[in-house]
């Protein structure tokens, strides 16, 4: 079994960016965060929050990209709904004279 960090995370966010479990993963998450139980105790120095540590950031990064592209498409949607009520004609045709 091939196992690395990237695809760990490559798996993490292809999974929180799926609609149908964005929900649950991001709830998994914050209870993984407050459980008593983690992969590296936190009573071990250094070591037992570096994962606690990684996870926060991981979950933050996604779900603050995720809540800008959505801020994103809605502010593009209602400009393009303002737009298409207005003509955007913005062709000018222009014939050229030589000046001597």
């Amino acid at each position: 079994m091939n196992f690395s960090i990237q695809s760990l995370y490559t798996w993490y966010r292809n999974i929180l960016r799926n609609p149908k479990y964005r929900w649950w993963v991001i709830l998994g998450t914050i209870a993984y965060l407050l459980s008593p139980i983690d992969i590296a105790p936190d009573f071990i120095p250094v070591v037992g929050q570096i994962d606690d540590l990684l996870l926060v950031t991981l979950l933050v990064s996604e779900v603050s990209g995720l809540v800008i592209d959505g801020w994103k498409t809605k502010k593009g949607n209602v400009e393009t709904s303002v737009n298409e009520s207005t003509p955007r004609d913005n062709t000018v045709d222009v014939d050229a004279v030589s000046v001597k």
